[in-house]
């Protein structure tokens, strides 16, 4: 199977982590997937993905000395591969695991994804647990040397073995059963733990075997600029940043991001600037708070996502979406450069300012952004000849975040909110 052949275009979700972290449960995952069908589907927005520890006991609990609590109790099949935790998803009872949740979610019309770690479980090496199709325990494929810094539920495997294989394979075959859409793997993409990029090919390899279109997003990032083509060839999507959280200096920097990357966006196969912090966050944090990020911060981080072409997945709980932040998210002129734009370039950028153009895949026109950098408003120089170098046929058409039209035939200059943008189609 050709990972080209599906995710053509960047995938639009929903992740429960930046508001739930480790403790999000199966009616909250049920409520913003019915929220998701209901008014966000028609746009575009199609995976729901749950992400971290879904498989352990009293997540949340220790939240003041733990966000990942070490050696705790974890569910896990006689393959040494974890399941669901029941206390949190009671449909994965009896064995069922994700399979009654994912059903839920395809009826909607929706995608199913959840999030992993890269290895083997601890407890599963700990135990002497099978590995399906081998004679090989999980002490004997884990390598107890390379694990994560961060997280302490699994130990990386030994690429060399057999083995490890058919391990990745096994946890493949049971996430198809499963019906799931989209897997959300950690602790690899950054390459910096031992056997990282080995793993990547095996779980690569496992998907291809499963028989099921499975999308492979990688995290976290920075992801390495000297790989790409490597990401190109065995994920999805690969997080260019590390976890993205809602303050304008790490905004401002991805400018600077999405420009290195910027040639290596392809069909299947895209470079992540992570999730969505806008709405309410936080709450299994210890304390939901409102995005720091200011309207105008906000219309341009999604600005910069869309005409860049990054996956686009939402980081707040959906059912307390307010108005104005649906309708950020419902702008179908901006979300069109997604699936119908090509070729993006930041072509000017400094301290103050950047500008970036793409070109529109079913029409004579083009898509010219500005954004402020600065922090009072500005009139920002459109550089015309650079403009019209790249490609954009013309200076008539519209501003899509406003819907206002737009001649820009005499405008040297355009006038911009501080930490703003303007995103024109022009033609």
């Amino acid at each position: 199977m050709n990972k080209n052949d599906f995710a053509m275009t960047p995938p639009m979700g929903w992740n429960s982590y930046d508001y739930y972290d480790t403790s999000v449960n199966e009616e909250q995952v049920r409520a913003n997937a019915r929220y998701m069908a209901e008014n966000l589907k028609e746009f575009g927005w199609e995976y729901v993905v749950i992400d971290i520890e879904w498989y352990s006991y009293d997540t949340g609990s220790k939240r003041d000395k733990y966000q990942y609590i070490p050696f705790w109790k974890v569910e896990m099949d006689g393959y040494s591969r974890l399941m669901p935790c029941t206390q949190k998803f009671p449909s994965a009872a009896d064995g069922k695991g994700f399979e009654p949740l994912a059903e839920y979610v395809h009826s909607l019309g929706l995608k199913f994804g959840i999030h992993i770690m890269r290895g083997i479980p601890r407890q599963a090496a700990h135990a002497h647990g099978k590995i399906k199709g081998t004679d090989v325990l999980a002490c004997d494929v884990a390598d107890p040397s390379n694990i994560c810094e961060w997280n302490p539920d699994m130990y990386g495997v030994r690429p060399e073995l057999e083995a490890s294989q058919k391990y990745y394979d096994s946890l493949m075959e049971l996430y198809a059963q499963w019906g799931v859409d989209f897997i959300k793997c950690d602790d690899i993409c950054r390459m910096d733990m031992k056997s990282a990029k080995q793993e990547i090919v095996m779980l690569h390899r496992a998907i291809e075997k499963c028989g099921r279109p499975i999308v492979l997003s990688l995290s976290p990032g920075p992801a390495k600029i000297e790989e790409a083509w490597f990401y190109q060839k065995y994920a999805n999507m690969w997080r260019i940043t590390d976890d993205f959280w809602d303050k304008w200096e790490l905004l401002k920097p991805m400018f600077w991001r999405c420009e290195l990357w910027q040639d290596h966006v392809r069909e299947g196969c895209f470079p992540d600037c992570d999730m969505l912090t806008l709405g309410k966050l936080g709450k299994g944090f210890g304390h939901e708070w409102e995005t720091n990020f200011t309207r105008e911060e906000q219309m341009t981080l999604m600005t910069l996502w869309c005409i860049f072409r990054s996956p686009m997945m939402i980081g707040t709980d959906l059912p307390q979406l307010d108005d104005w932040t649906k309708g950020l998210l419902t702008n179908g002129d901006v979300l069109g450069l997604l699936k119908h734009s090509r070729g993006a370039r930041q072509i000017e950028r400094d301290e103050e300012h950047a500008i970036w153009c793409s070109m529109d895949t079913e029409e004579h026109a083009g898509y010219l952004a500005v954004f402020n950098l600065a922090d009072g408003e500005g009139e920002i120089e459109i550089p015309w000849d650079a403009v019209e170098d790249y490609g954009i046929p013309g200076r008539v058409g519209k501003e899509l975040w406003s819907g206002q039209e737009v001649a820009l035939q005499e405008a040297d200059r355009v006038s911009v909110v501080a930490h703003g943008a303007k995103l024109y189609k022009l033609s």
